[in-house]
């Protein structure tokens, strides 16, 4: 294997994995503000006093919010190319991908506020908003790339569905 040098710079930004990794970064960050800001809004205001429960419920409202801001951008900006004829089965497996990837976070969540007792607001926003969406960012490219907007996703037909009268 010979690694050479890149003779430019801007040489890197052409190679798709890296634009497409800096679009599904822009989009992700887009994203992290509304989950970041739903959380905290609900979560010591709307929740405060609530303990874990509003806690959980102030994320789970958050991400869905992120969810459906990163479906449309990363639809229409990171995957746009790989888009498939049959929205509403990309949007499902996108769905289910982003969920689980949610579900990092909450996890981390409640590993910190729950397991390891550390309960202030800044315990639970590093938790939440660093640790388990930086893992769950990981574990969604990848399935995105590969399973939603893979080359599978691009041979697949629309499901016909029969409407019986």
């Amino acid at each position: 294997m010979v690694i050479r040098p890149l003779t430019h710079p801007r040489a890197l930004l052409r190679r798709p994995i890296v634009r497409e990794v800096a679009a599904f970064g822009l989009v992700g960050g887009a994203g992290f503000l509304v989950d970041i800001g739903v959380f905290n809004l609900l979560a010591y205001t709307v929740f405060l006093h609530t303990g874990t429960s509003g806690l959980l419920v102030a994320k789970g409202v958050s991400t869905t919010l992120a969810i459906v801001a990163n479906w449309v951008g990363n639809r229409l900006l990171t995957f746009r190319a790989h888009r498939r004829p049959d929205v509403a089965r990309e949007a499902l497996e996108f769905g289910l991908v982003s969920l689980a990837g949610g579900a990092i976070a909450l996890a981390c969540l409640w590993v910190s506020h729950d397991a390891l007792h550390l309960t202030t607001p800044l315990a639970d926003n590093l938790s939440a908003n660093l640790v388990g969406l930086a893992l769950g960012s990981a574990f969604r490219f990848v399935l995105y790339r590969f399973w939603v907007y893979g080359p599978r996703a691009e041979r697949t037909e629309p499901i016909p569905v029969r409407v019986e009268p």
